[in-house]
């Protein structure tokens, strides 16, 4: 089957789709448009009715009556007036039928977004992913709302070519050579226009991706001087998506006059002919105006077809690159079970392993944190310490074995309980580009009173209230207007504000002063509330203040106790904690660490 075929074939099963979404919007949309369909059709008749009662007549006497010339003008203004409300309803219906479908499309596709796990998003660039919620949702519903209009043409040119065979039957079939030459025409330009339409719509992705991972490194590209190679890069993308775009145009500037010209081919067709058939007076001059302007009326509406068939292709691409998010496997199941209480929460993973991409980060795992100690996770480079963390606050799932909270299984816990009775910090602290109240709540009902306590507690209340506004102070786009110390302390804040009974901080205190950093653990510690604390660290000052002490290597969990007992007896471990605490006073003696 051709990929003309296929196109058209998908494009109809989406419009069907459509049709089927919105069933009343869209019979108004197409009343509206059969009903201009009918009155078009009936304004040819009118027109070729008064010009041989009225002005053929004046023409020939030199004069006329007013009763005739305002009948005429009340009658032709009347026809305009049904067709300017036919033209309001096809319109205002199909706008309506094609912002709604856009919007449901949206908004499935967020939510696949939110029920998506983790993993899935890593493996799909951020510029794509709002391609495909905004520009590819847009595609796939740009040939709805011409569709009514199309349909109406079909019946008009249905009433049309019946109203021209009773007019003159030879002018008729002069009129309607000129309908295959649109099909054709119209055959030849998809089969053209369906390869860019797809390059196109995906060079949109992939601009969007580079553009947006531009700024999200800006810091860096600034720092190491990369702007011009930066820009080299976006700039080659662009160019490549507005080359692809300008052979769109290119095509559709050709396209557009030759069926625009067509039906005027038709009418000087049916002008040449119907003079000469009025000379020999075979017809009367009515008949040649009613068929030529039925000819003239239907030339831009046919056009309707021409943009449907036009859309279709960007139409199938954005369906496809849509519903294969739709389509995505991996969302994280959910049970009923809840966690009741407000202590702390007791962890325990049995057996866990988990793999990115078929290569192994974690295996075998076992681990249990007792309710309301602070467990340090300890580990080198690699070891999988950010996964494990990840595992426990339910980012993602392990592939093996089982994480219990509160010794029910994470999987068979109902949707935001979780995030309900647990918080995460990771080291990469995000801010949005809002005050210090609306970073540290994100929106929440929650008093100042609460949020001053949550600051005090993360070691950032007297910055916060040193600055010019307090909590009301913006703090610009990623918090730049902040060191990286103070954002990971809103951070944390926003964190503790919620009052979790886990607390998991991914390395999330590397920013901070060391003592700062044991004052921030050792709140956490005696915090009224209680709370379970697991927290990524390397600096020994930091892991002497856990209760215990996680040490990983080689995906597993190859020794488990107190600092102490673990310096004691474990040499990769020894050798770890001192080689960063060595690495520390060298750098502090040669200047480098301030």
């Amino acid at each position: 089957m051709s990929e003309h075929r296929v196109t058209l074939r998908e494009g109809a099963r989406i419009l069907v789709r459509g049709i089927r979404t919105e069933p009343s919007v869209f019979a108004l949309s197409l009343l509206g448009s059969v009903a201009f369909a009918v009155i078009t059709v009936v304004s040819a008749g009118v027109v070729g009715r008064v010009t041989e009662t009225v002005i053929t007549p004046a023409f020939e006497t030199g004069s006329t009556t007013t009763r005739a010339l305002v009948g005429a003008a009340a009658l032709l203004a009347g026809i305009a007036l049904l067709k300017a409300l036919a033209i309001v309803m096809r319109r205002l219906f199909g706008g309506i039928m094609q912002f709604r479908l856009q919007a449901r499309d949206r908004r499935r596709v967020t939510r696949q977004y939110l029920r998506l796990p983790l993993s899935w998003h890593q493996r799909h660039p951020t510029g794509e992913l709002l391609s495909n919620a905004n520009a590819d949702v847009e595609a796939t519903w740009a040939p709805i709302a011409p569709m009514p209009m199309a349909i109406g043409v079909v019946v008009m040119l249905v009433i049309a070519t019946g109203a021209m065979m009773v007019a003159d039957p030879v002018l008729g079939v002069v009129g309607l050579l000129v309908f295959p030459l649109v099909l054709v025409v119209n055959i030849v330009y998809q089969r053209r226009m369906a390869p860019l339409a797809a390059r196109a719509q995906a060079l949109r992705a992939h601009v969007s991706a580079i553009a947006h991972e531009s700024f999200d490194g800006a810091l860096v590209v600034k720092a190491l001087g990369r702007e011009a190679e930066e820009t080299d890069r976006f700039a080659t993308a662009a160019r490549e998506l507005r080359d692809v775009n300008a052979r769109v145009g290119r095509l559709r500037g050709t396209f557009d006059p030759v069926i625009e010209s067509l039906p005027t081919i038709g009418v000087l067709g049916v002008l040449l002919l119907g003079t000469q058939r009025v000379a020999s007076g075979a017809i009367v001059t009515g008949t040649v105006v009613e068929v030529a302007y039925l000819l003239t009326v239907i030339a831009f509406p046919v056009r309707a077809i021409g943009w449907l068939l036009g859309e279709m292709p960007r139409s199938v691409v954005g369906w496809r690159r849509v519903d294969r998010v739709l389509r995505a496997t991996g969302a994280m199941p959910y049970g009923e079970a809840s966690l009741d209480g407000t202590s702390p929460l007791s962890a325990d993973l049995a057996g866990v392993g988990y793999a990115y991409d078929s290569s192994p980060v974690l295996s075998g795992v076992d681990l249990d944190i007792a309710p309301g100690r602070v467990l340090a996770v300890v580990g080198a480079t690699g070891a999988g310490k950010s996964t494990l963390v990840s595992l426990l606050v339910r980012l993602v799932d392990p592939d093996a074995g089982a994480v219990r909270l509160d010794d029910v299984d994470a999987r068979h816990l109902a949707s935001g309980v979780v995030p309900q009775s647990s918080s995460v910090v990771l080291q990469q602290a995000f801010l949005f580009d809002d005050t210090v109240r609306g970073n540290v709540t994100l929106g929440a009902a929650i008093d100042d009173d609460d949020v001053w306590d949550a600051l005090r507690l993360a070691q950032a209340d007297d910055f916060v209230a040193a600055l010019a506004q307090g909590l009301d102070t913006p703090i610009g786009e990623r918090g730049t207007s902040l060191s990286g110390g103070q954002r990971q302390r809103i951070a944390l804040a926003r964190a503790i504000v919620r009052r979790p009974r886990l607390l998991v901080l991914d390395d999330a205190t590397s920013a901070i002063d060391p003592e700062v950093e044991q004052r921030i653990l050792a709140g956490l510690r005696t915090a009224s509330d209680g709370i379970t604390v697991v927290v990524v660290a390397h600096r020994p000052a930091t892991i002497a203040v856990a209760d215990e002490v996680a040490f990983i290597a080689d995906g597993h969990v190859v020794d488990h106790g107190s600092h102490v007992d673990l310096l004691a007896r474990n040499e990769r471990y020894r050798d770890l904690v001192t080689a960063y605490e060595a690495d520390v006073l060298s750098r502090a003696a040669s200047g480098g660490l301030s």
